[in-house]
């Protein structure tokens, strides 16, 4: 039933001339083949499309040459749906393409930011007519709900994509539009939208958008085993899920998977060198950046690609150049917006990328990236108070990424906060530390408030993390860690404790004299005959290395009634 519903719709977008028919066409290629008695016949053409059949081939012929207005010439008059729907099409993109050769011409941004699409507001009135008298069919309604976004008329907009949904459910553009206009998990409950199959592949792809990963790959999971296992649509998407959770062996073994299926696939591969980048496989990244350049050099993806590859290579006048190569090719296109905003900060050009950024978020508000970048960049400007409002943006979008709080963290440490930092720090240990760096802040924030104990608390189990998870004991804050409990034992008569941090502080070059000067003051301790103290309320750090890798006891008891600052 899927493969006939798809073969349907492909018939029905080559009319119309819309490019989502590769969708349709990928997810039946998927699919066992139909027996010859089950392939559905053409549908059938009414008496107004055999008479607007003429008509409607050479406008056709003319929409594919980018002659739009001549194509909407020779469609005046014509009366069927096919015909209508590429009548206002061709209007809408004549005016698009005619702005952005305003664009081109612009001299400044003030100039740029004042070009408008001059045939929204005439197709809104024609469109509207013909919604309220019950005229307007999914395709027609589609077009109507991307004049209204184009138009800052969200509301109505998600109004008219649902109706386009109802109308014809197996159109993924209509679903794909909603979904960029959908900000939470709230609306999306609040939405009624048809029951469809091709419902699955949106809840899906929203979760995915959410940042709900472990639903989104129950969802492609159950479609997988519904028959659409060799799916490499499913397979990109979930690769990207991957992403979005920084599982990255995970998502690089996906990716070089479908790359072995679908050779010659453009689409996601800028997703797949962000992972290429952080890696830092250089000649991975470099033969996936010639292989994209011989498939198609214009594509958005293969800058970024290439942007990645000279970014890697620390060349970041090179990389931006490429970026803004994507964006000329597509404005609206988040990851150059976002990729271009880093390299800008690289090169220390704050404005710029500040201004990418903000680009990013008027394309996609729920790119966490970009409102992460603004904080990074308004913290380099030492404008804590707006840094603490972009990473609680970014926070709100990723409330598990421990990079989000952790920068939360520091920002309220500036602004002498100490109570909510705690919070931060604690949280980002909670739900995973990915850099290993919560605690150690926790630590030294305690230290800085005479809280030895908690400190000392923080350390032990930081210690025992890097030391549990088999790490490299050169790790960059070990050593300062050693040198507090050892100074902190030693205070606390458990001579012992304080010899063993002391005598490994001795293998770290910066903390070796430190180590050797304790050693020789608990010597001179012991030779006077002071006892060492009993109160071994503490852990000792080196436990783990022997029987268990979890803290006897757990660090400092914070209130944690509210979890998100």
């Amino acid at each position: 039933k899927a493969t006939c519903n798809q073969m349907n719709l492909c018939e029905l977008l080559q009319y119309r001339t819309l490019t989502f028919r590769s969708k349709a066409s990928e997810l039946a290629v998927s699919l066992d083949a139909l027996p010859l008695n089950e392939i559905p016949a053409a549908p059938e053409l009414t008496e107004e499309d055999a008479r607007d059949l003429d008509a409607l081939c050479l406008a056709k012929s003319h929409f594919e040459l980018k002659e739009y207005d001549r194509a909407a010439y020779f469609l005046r008059g014509c009366r069927s749906q096919k015909a209508y729907f590429l009548y206002m099409y061709s209007r809408y993109l004549s005016g698009e393409k005619k702005k952005d050769d305003e664009t081109v011409d612009s001299l400044g941004p003030l100039e740029k930011g004042q070009v408008r699409n001059e045939a929204l507001r005439e197709l809104r009135v024609e469109l509207s007519k013909k919604h309220s008298a019950g005229e307007l069919d999914g395709f027609a309604l589609y077009l109507y709900g991307v004049v209204l976004r184009k138009l800052d008329l969200l509301k109505e907009a998600v109004e008219i994509f649902v109706a386009a949904t109802h109308a014809l459910p197996l159109h993924w553009g209509s679903w794909l539009e909603l979904c960029n206009l959908i900000t939470n998990i709230e609306m999306l409950k609040s939405l009624s939208l048809p029951e469809c199959w091709v419902r699955d592949f949106f809840m899906a792809h929203m979760f995915t958008e959410l940042q709900m990963i472990k639903e989104a790959l129950q969802k492609y999971q159950s479609l997988m085993e519904a028959g659409f296992a060799k799916s490499t649509y499913i397979i990109s998407q979930i690769a990207v899920a991957y992403h979005n959770i920084r599982d990255i062996d995970q998502a690089l073994y996906l990716f070089n998977e479908l790359r072995e299926q679908d050779p010659f696939r453009i689409e996601n591969m800028d997703t797949f060198s962000n992972l290429l980048y952080v890696r830092s496989m250089k000649p991975e990244l470099s033969y996936l950046a010639h292989n994209l350049v011989e498939i198609d050099k214009y594509r958005v993806e293969t800058c970024c690609v290439i942007g990645n590859y000279y970014s890697l290579r620390s060349q970041h006048e090179k990389a931006a150049l490429y970026f803004q190569r994507a964006l000329k090719l597509n404005p609206r296109c988040l990851g150059a917006w976002t990729l271009m905003g880093h390299e800008y900060m690289e090169m220390k050009n704050t404005s710029a990328a500040i201004q990418a950024y903000r680009h990013a978020i008027e394309v996609n508000k729920r790119d966490y990236r970009a409102w992460y970048g603004l904080g990074q960049t308004y913290e380099i400007l030492k404008m804590p108070f707006y840094s603490l409002y972009y990473y609680r943006k970014a926070h709100h979008l990723r409330p598990n990424d421990s990079r989000m709080l952790v920068a939360l963290g520091e920002c309220y440490e500036k602004l002498s906060q100490q109570v909510e930092a705690k919070k931060c720090y604690w949280r980002a240990y909670s739900v995973g530390d990915v850099e290993r760096m919560a605690l150690l802040k926790l630590a030294k924030l305690h230290e800085q408030l005479n809280e030895s104990d908690d400190a000392a608390q923080c350390y032990i189990i930081y210690i025992q993390d890097i030391f549990s998870c088999g790490e490299q004991l050169e790790h960059a804050e070990v050593s300062t860690a050693l040198r507090y409990l050892g100074q902190y034992y030693f205070k606390n008569k458990l001579y012992d404790e304080a010899s063993l941090c002391a005598q490994r502080c001795c293998d770290y070059n910066d903390a070796r004299e430190e180590g050797k000067a304790l050693l020789r003051q608990i010597s001179a301790v012991r030779e006077q005959g002071e006892p060492s103290s009993t109160d071994l309320s503490l852990a000792c750090v080196f436990n783990p290395l022997i029987n268990t890798t979890t803290p006897v006891r757990r660090a400092s008891p914070l209130d944690l009634s509210s979890v998100t600052p």
